[in-house]
C-alpha cells in the first residue's frame, strides 16, 4: 500500500480535517469508533491508505492534530469522530500563536516541533510504502503560516524523495480574519514554494460566493465552506483509496501538471456542487462546469490567464470513450485558454465509485497563471502595510529581522514573474535546446 500521513495544523487546518475525516470514513464504511460498517469489499481494499488497522479490527486515521492552543484540541474530541483518532496524535501547545508568524515559526510553534515530528516519524515508520504527506492548513493565522513553514521545511529535509501535498488557505480582499494577514501570507509563500510538490490552493472568498450565488444560502457557515473544501479533498484523493479505470496518485498527478518546479499552485473546482442541507443538486450533462470560474474554489479568473495544465477526476459509472471526448472538447472550444507549447496538457482519471449521494461527480485541478492574481493581491496589501513598517514590531519581538520581509517580498514577486513569463510566451519563444528565448519587460526581472 502507498500510505499517505495527514497533518492539520491550527484551528483552521482542524476544522477542515475533521470535515475531510468525516467525508473519507463515510465512503469507507467506518463508524465513529472506528468499526467497518461497509457494504462492499471495495470501500477495504486500499482503506490502508489513510488508515492504520488497530487490534480489535478498528480502523484508526494516520493523522496528525496540532495546534498551538489547546482550545480546538477539545474541540475536536468533543467531534462525533473525535474518538476516530489515536490519543498520542493531538499536541497543542500552551500560548497560541496569536496570528503572529513569528511565534509559529520561532518561538511557541519551535518548542513543541520536535514533539510534533516523532508523532510523523512514528506515523511514518508504521507505512509499507509511505506516498507521501498531506497537510491542510491556512496560511493568514499564525499556527497554519509560521508552523506550517517549520513543520515543511523539517519534513522535506528528512524525507527528500516523498510527496508533500498542502491544501492551503489563503487570505482574500472580501474575506479578512485579520489585519497582518499578508504578513503572514507572503513569509509563508516561500516555504510553500521551495517545499512543497503540490499546493491545491483554497480561499474564503470564492467558497462564500459558491454558497451565496449557487448554493443559494443567505448565511452560510465555516461549516458549509468546509463542506465544500472536503468534497474537492475527496475527489482528489479518490483514485488513492479506490480501484478504477484510470488512476491517478499523488506522482502522477505532480508528473502531469507541474511543468516547472515553482509553479505547482493548483486551483480545484468540483461538479455538482450540494450543500449540506439541500442535498444533491441536478447533476449536469456536462462537466465542463467544474472548471467555470463560478465552480472554482480559488478567487481569481482562470479567462485572465492559461492553462499550463489540467486534470480532471471524474466518479461515477462512465465509459472512457465518453470522457475523452468531453475533454477533447472542452480544449477544442477553448484553446485560447490553454498555452500552445504543451500540447495534450490534460489529464482525466476515472473511478466506477461516486460519493454518497451522487450518480456522478467531477474534480477540476488546474494550474493556471491566473493565480498569480491572489499574490497580486496580498503584495499590494503588504508592500502598503510594510513601507511604513506597521506591525512589524510584533515580529521582530519574537525575533525575526527585517532582511525576511524583504526576502520574503522578493520571492513572491518572482514568482509571480515566472507566471506572466509563461502565460505570454508563444511556442516559437523557446529554441532548439528548451530555453526560453522570449524579450519581455517585467519589472526588469527578465
Amino acid at each position: 500500500m502507498r500510505e499517505i500521513v495527514h497533518i492539520q495544523l491550527g484551528a483552521a487546518g482542524n476544522n477542515i480535517g475533521s470535515k475531510f475525516w468525516e467525508v473519507i470514513c463515510d465512503e469507507h464504511g467506518i463508524d465513529p469508533t472506528g468499526r467497518f460498517h461497509g457494504d462492499s469489499d471495495l470501500q477495504l481494499e486500499r482503506i490502508n491508505v489513510y488508515f492504520n488497522e488497530a487490534s480489535g479490527g478498528r480502523f484508526v486515521p494516520r493523522a496528525v492534530l496540532v495546534d498551538l492552543e489547546a482550545g480546538t484540541m477539545d474541540m475536536m474530541r468533543s467531534m462525533p469522530f473525535g474518538r476516530l483518532f489515536g490519543p498520542d496524535n493531538f499536541i497543542f501547545g500552551d500560548q497560541g500563536a496569536s496570528n503572529n508568524f513569528a511565534k509559529g515559526r520561532y518561538t511557541e510553534g519551535a518548542e513543541i516541533a520536535d514533539v510534533v515530528l516523532d508523532v510523523i516519524r512514528r506515523e511514518a515508520e508504521g507505512c509499507d510504502l509511505l506516498q507521501g504527506f498531506q497537510l491542510v492548513h491556512s496560511i493568514g493565522g499564525g499556527t497554519g503560516s509560521g508552523m506550517g513553514c517549520l513543520l515543511l521545511e523539517k519534513i522535506r529535509e528528512e524525507y527528500p524523495d516523498r510527496i508533500i501535498s498542502t491544501f492551503t488557505v489563503i487570505p482574500s480582499a472580501k474575506v479578512s480574519d485579520t489585519v497582518v494577514e499578508p504578513y503572514n501570507a507572503t513569509l509563508a509563500v516561500t516555504s510553500l514554494m521551495e517545499c512543497t510538490d503540490e499546493t491545491y490552493v483554497l480561499d474564503n472568498e470564492a467558497l462564500f460566493d459558491i454558497c451565496y450565488r449557487t448554493l443559494k444560502l443567505s448565511a452560510p457557515s465555516y461549516g458549509d465552506l468546509n463542506h465544500l473544501i472536503s468534497a474537492v479533498m475527496s475527489g482528489v484523493t479518490t483514485c488513492m483509496r479506490f480501484p478504477g479505470q484510470l488512476n491517478a496518485d499523488l506522482r502522477k498527478i505532480m508528473v502531469n501538471m507541474v511543468p516547472f518546479p515553482r509553479l505547482h499552485f493548483f486551483i480545484p473546482g468540483f461538479a455538482p456542487l450540494t450543500s449540506r442541507h439541500i442535498g444533491p443538486l441536478q447533476c449536469p450533462s456536462s462537466f465542463v462546469n467544474c472548471s467555470t470560474q463560478k465552480n472554482l474554489m480559488a478567487a481569481c479568473d482562470p479567462r485572465h490567464g492559461k492553462y499550463l495544465t489540467v486534470a480532471s477526476i471524474f466518479r461515477g459509472r462512465m465509459s472512457t470513450r465518453e470522457v475523452d471526448e468531453q475533454m477533447l472538447n472542452i480544449q477544442d472550444k477553448n484553446s485560447s485558454y490553454f498555452v500552445e507549447w504543451i500540447p495534450n496538457n490534460v489529464k482525466t482519471a476515472v473511478c466506477d465509485i461516486p460519493p454518497r449521494g451522487l450518480k456522478m461527480c467531477a474534480t477540476f485541478i488546474g494550474n493556471n497563471t491566473a493565480v498569480q492574481e491572489m499574490y497580486k493581491r496580498i503584495g499590494e496589501v503588504f508592500s502598503a502595510m510594510f513601507r511604513r513598517k506597521a506591525f512589524l514590531h510584533w515580529y521582530t519581538g519574537e525575533g525575526m529581522e527585517e532582511m525576511e520581509f524583504n526576502e520574503a517580498e522578493g520571492n513572491m514577486n518572482d514568482l509571480i514573474s515566472e507566471y506572466q513569463q509563461y502565460e505570454q510566451a508563444k511556442y516559437d519563444d523557446f529554441d532548439s535546446g528548451g530555453e526560453y528565448d522570449g524579450d519581455y519587460e517585467n519589472d526588469g526581472e527578465y
